[in-house]
């Protein structure tokens, strides 16, 4: 058996353990906190009447229906959030967040990886088609490495951090104990905190250097169609300094990483931003009708569900990403890495741009040869 093959069923085998522990501890997480029906949390029946006795035999259905649908009463001074006794908001918060949001989360993780790998095995590592030349070529200059590197270092950390958050406290507790567990979640949240403030400065960096090279344009549509010639040899649709595959994980990344941003900053600062209240009363301008006067507390369930959405969303995507740049295919990392990469690989990949740089270097060759002085 090839080590391709053995790496690749050994990938699945990881999965199929994951896959077989995780899904249930998600539902356990979804089960009702709320006692059975007439039944006290410590389990004395009360037939239906209010529970300790508070309005005496009786049960004002009226008066707890309104408590329980969020209804508010007066106080004196300070939040008028504090005159509500149930917000009701947050058994839907819950529910979603140990819910659909943490199975589907995983599912798309999973499957994501089970592609890649199911990829490899039958297409195997992208090679230098023509072999090496020998021959380097400037592709990335400092500034645009550190760029990268600030933004991908500090995604990746907050990514395990937040998955931490997430999921951590299902299985980790009884793998490395719970003062362990504890003490990792406490720093790592802190952690995850100050980190973000790197990802946002990666992303103006990223954002400032290759903005211009990312606009869609007429070579990007023949990209896509040949599939960015990764599912066959000798096919190597015509690219600039990005391909169309490049380009969306660029929109991906800034706009995603912009939304993130500004969710996590509203956690961050929390009860001071209506921010989806105001998105919904845009969105409404194109005939919708979604709710826009929200509280602040349900601006900060909004705020987490939607953080935690974008984030599993863009973390699958970016494991793609990964991928090709490191195993995936052969010569890649090197852009990254030293800023350099071969010249046989930047013709097969991104030709167009290299019959840019070797215009704008007969250019300058032209002009240094005339300005030079006459012997």
């Amino acid at each position: 058996m090839s080590t391709k093959i053995r790496t690749t069923f050994t990938i699945l085998a990881l999965l199929a353990c994951f896959v077989s522990i995780v899904p249930p501890l998600i539902g356990m997480a979804q089960e009702s906190v709320r006692p059975p029906e007439g039944q006290e949390a410590g389990g004395q029946q009360t037939g239906g009447q209010v529970p300790g006795g508070t309005l005496g035999n009786r049960s004002d259905s009226e008066l707890w229906r309104q408590i329980r649908q969020g209804g508010s009463g007066t106080v004196a001074g300070g939040d008028p959030l504090a005159g509500v006794l149930i917000q009701s908001e947050g058994d839907n918060w819950r529910a979603i967040r140990n819910g659909p949001l943490s199975r589907y989360g995983v599912w798309a993780m999973l499957g994501m990886v089970v592609l890649l790998a199911l990829f490899y095995t039958l297409r195997g590592r992208i090679r230098i088609e023509n072999g090496p030349a020998g021959i380097l070529i400037q592709r990335f200059n400092v500034i645009e490495r550190i760029g990268h590197w600030l933004t991908a270092g500090t995604f990746i950390v907050l990514a395990i951090t937040g998955l931490n958050l997430l999921y951590g406290r299902y299985f980790l507790p009884d793998i490395i104990g719970k003062e362990a567990f504890a003490t990792i979640t406490y720093w790592g949240k802190w952690g995850h905190n100050w980190i973000a403030y790197g990802f946002m400065a990666g992303l103006v960096i990223i954002f400032v250097m290759w903005v211009v090279h990312n606009i869609p344009n007429r070579h990007d549509v023949v990209w896509l169609l040949k599939g960015g010639g990764l599912f066959s040899k000798g096919s190597h649709p015509p690219s600039r300094k990005f391909n169309a595959g490049q380009k969306i994980i660029f929109w991906i990344t800034v706009l995603g990483g912009l939304s993130l941003s500004l969710s996590g900053w509203a956690l961050l600062d929390p009860f001071q931003y209506h921010m989806f209240g105001k998105t919904f009363a845009a969105i409404n301008l194109l005939g919708f009708n979604l709710p826009t006067d929200l509280t602040l507390l349900q601006e900060q369930q909004l705020a987490t569900l939607w953080h935690a959405a974008v984030s599993l969303v863009m973390i699958s995507l970016i494991l793609a990403h990964i991928y090709i740049g490191s195993v995936g295919m052969e010569g890649a990392f090197a852009a990254m890495g030293s800023g350099q990469v071969d010249l046989n690989w930047a013709k097969e990949h991104h030709n167009l741009w290299v019959e840019e740089m070797e215009d704008e270097a007969a250019a300058k060759g032209r002009s240094s040869a005339q300005g030079a002085p006459a012997e």
